[in-house]
């Protein structure tokens, strides 16, 4: 089990990866106008986490409240029972956060680090 969960995770990271490398590449000249004016590389990071972090947000918003009547009803069904905390969740958020933070901060930051003339000659 918590070997497929791991391959799961790692599946949905490459997919994180893959849609924030196709963002960056279509957000070339966005990037290198921001660097020519000034923009520092934690306010281009900031852009592109704004953009995933509600997408997360949506995500848990969503899935939270249907994984616990799930957990819920399906916990009721044993001789002995246990509560589903809501710390359980929060920790869940945390983590798909950091996993969010490394992938799309990784490529995100390859794109804002790059030279802005190069982005700005190909147009």
């Amino acid at each position: 089990m918590e070997i497929f969960a791991f391959i799961a995770l790692l599946i949905g990271a490459m997919g994180l990866y893959g849609l924030a490398s196709f963002m960056a590449v279509r957000k070339t000249k966005e990037i290198g106008i921001r660097k020519v004016l000034g923009s520092s590389v934690m306010q281009i990071l900031w852009i592109f986490g704004k953009e995933f972090g509600g997408l997360v947000l949506v995500a848990f918003v969503i899935a939270a409240p249907v994984s616990w009547l799930l957990m819920k009803q399906w916990l009721s069904n044993f001789e002995y029972k246990i509560d589903m905390g809501l710390w359980i969740f929060a920790l869940n958020l945390v983590l798909v956060a950091l996993v969010v933070i490394v992938t799309v901060g990784f490529r995100t930051g390859k794109a804002a680090m790059m030279n802005p003339v190069g982005a700005l000659r190909t147009e």
